[in-house]
């Protein structure tokens, strides 16, 4: 008979929002985003409370991205824009990504992704897959993202797109699927929404091309 203590059940997590004590929550920064300074103590695995902390947090609004299919060439739309966040990349800080947005005061994930399909890549979903829904870094931020696969018809895309109030620049590219698993594995795609989305597709490519 075995010692070895009961695996816990990894579908359900131990503790919930009731297990943490904040003790005060600071505005460090206000502008687009807000950048706050949370002092709190949590529950320990082993039982008892953790001594109090402070931890910065990044408040974000949600996010949504769509990887954009076109079944029938068996190609993905890609766009290419400036990003702050990589100024000191060593290669480039302009990146090829998924079309994305922020999810504002009543919308839904489902009506952000076609929103900027249209407002990005000038591109008309006609269907919507869900992929998965996650946290790109929850030690520091409160963003979730809602990741979809587009699909669409993928004739005369092109050119340059976005809304100039908020100053954007993009550039669209249709690429095959091929080409553009060629710019993963050489490390083009350097973020987390396209890597995420490219490896699904890869995974379901055959299946919905079988739907046609």
């Amino acid at each position: 008979m075995s010692d070895s203590p009961e695996a816990p059940n990894l579908a359900e997590a131990p503790f919930t929002r009731a297990d943490v004590e904040l003790v005060e929550r600071h505005c460090l920064h206000q502008g687009f985003f807000r950048l706050e300074a949370l002092q709190l103590r949590h529950r320990l695995f082993e039982g008892g409370w953790s001594g109090t902390m402070t931890r910065e947090v990044h408040r974000r609004h949600d996010a949504v991205g769509v990887l954009l299919y076109d079944v029938e060439r068996d190609a993905v739309v890609l766009v290419e824009q400036f990003r702050a966040g990589a100024l000191e990349d060593p290669a480039s800080p302009w990146k090829l990504e998924v079309v994305a947005g922020l999810v504002e005061a009543g919308e839904s994930p489902a009506e952000v992704a076609r929103r900027e399909a249209m407002e990005e890549a000038g591109a008309r979903v006609e269907e919507l897959i869900p992929l998965h829904t996650y946290y790109p870094s929850p030690g520091a931020c409160d963003e979730r993202v809602t990741l979809f696969c587009g699909l669409l018809d993928s004739e005369g895309l092109g050119g340059v797109h976005g809304l100039d109030e908020e100053h954007e620049d993009i550039r669209v590219h249709v690429l095959p699927f091929a080409r553009a698993w060629e710019l993963l594995q050489a490390g083009r795609l350097d973020n987390a929404m396209c890597l995420i989305a490219l490896y699904w597709l890869a995974g379901e490519r055959a299946s919905l091309r079988a739907r046609r």
